[in-house]
Parts: structure tokens; C-alpha cells; sequence
């Protein structure tokens, strides 16, 4: 269910927290975490203790994205948001500098699009991308994913606001992408 022949996701494991600590701390990937100050190792410790829990119980769930060929921890792939009611979760794709353009980030797309619609049986798939994101405007764009709302000045960067674009995809639409 968490492989293809690209790449592979699993859950956290102990010795992520090197990796996790140096793509978490990393100021340049800030605006696309939203995040703005520093993780230690001991919260990043208590973060991967504490995944073990269900999504159902998290509202979250972190994979960390494998290379099915080298073995390599090339990314990670974050559900969250999870809203069992309106039966939507929301996805955020990383994947390292280092391994970008070698179809990673679209592989493990169809990984987890087979984990939410077919597993967990939730409607909507939906992510928020910057719009000078263009890889990964592009990246959604092919998969399917309908563009419906663009949230304005939503983001602030170092050199002041930035649009968002609101992709999603339906249960609906994968199943028929899917099976032609």
C-alpha cells in the first residue's frame, strides 16, 4: 500500500532525527512550513515518539519518503488537517534539494492518493502551493488536481506577501483517473 516502484513511504523512525533537524531548522524552507523559529532534537524527539499515534488521533500523519532503487531517505510527505466530518485532509510534499527532478515528489503522490481515497476513503485530497512554486504547481496541474481559489497576499516572505493557490482532488476524480 506505501510502495511503488519509485519510491516507498514509511513511518518515522529514531534515526530520522538528523535528517528532520537539519530540513526543519532550515531558514530557506521556512515560508513553506510556515514555520519561523528553530526545533530542538529534544521536541523533534517527542515529535517521533509521539507519531505512532493514528491519524485518527493526530488529525496528522508525517511519512518519510524512500528510494525504492538507492535506499536513500529523499523527502517527506505530511497529511494533516484531517477533518473526518467533512471528510477532507490536507497534503504538504518535501523532498530534498538533492533528489528534486527525479519524479520523487509525483511518485509518492500516487502513493498516498492510494492511501486516502481507497484506504482511509476520504472525499478531498487538498494542498496549498505558493504561486511562484512552479514545480509544484506543475507537479499537481498534470496529476488532476483542479485549481479553485487563489487566497491573496496569504504568506509572508522575506521580500513581503505571496498569492496562494488552492489545489484539490476528489474522490471522485481519482477513481476515474484511475481507472480509465
Amino acid at each position: 500500500m506505501f510502495e511503488n516502484d519509485k519510491i516507498r513511504l514509511r513511518a518515522l523512525e529514531p534515526e530520522d532525527l538528523d535528517r528532520l533537524y537539519a530540513w526543519e531548522n532550515n531558514p530557506l524552507l521556512w515560508d513553506v512550513g510556515n514555520t519561523r523559529n528553530p526545533y530542538s532534537r529534544f521536541i523533534l524527539k517527542q515529535y517521533i515518539i509521539q507519531s505512532d499515534k493514528d491519524i485518527y488521533d493526530n488529525k496528522q500523519l508525517r511519512l518519510m519518503m524512500v528510494s525504492t532503487e538507492t535506499g536513500e531517505t529523499v523527502g517527506t510527505v505530511d497529511l494533516f488537517d484531517l477533518d473526518i466530518h467533512h471528510s477532507r485532509v490536507a497534503l504538504g510534499l518535501f523532498v530534498d534539494k538533492a533528489f528534486q527532478g527525479k519524479g520523487y515528489a509525483r511518485a509518492s503522490l500516487h502513493v498516498v492518493e492510494d492511501y486516502v481515497f481507497n484506504f482511509l476513503k476520504i472525499n478531498q485530497l487538498y494542498c496549498h502551493i505558493s504561486e511562484t512554486n512552479t514545480a509544484s504547481r506543475l507537479l499537481f496541474e498534470k496529476e488532476g488536481y483542479e485549481t479553485n481559489g487563489i487566497l491573496k497576499n496569504w504568506i509572508r516572505t522575506m521580500d513581503g506577501y505571496e498569492n496562494i493557490i488552492l489545489f484539490q482532488l476528489f474522490r471522485d476524480t481519482y477513481r476515474t483517473r484511475s481507472n480509465p
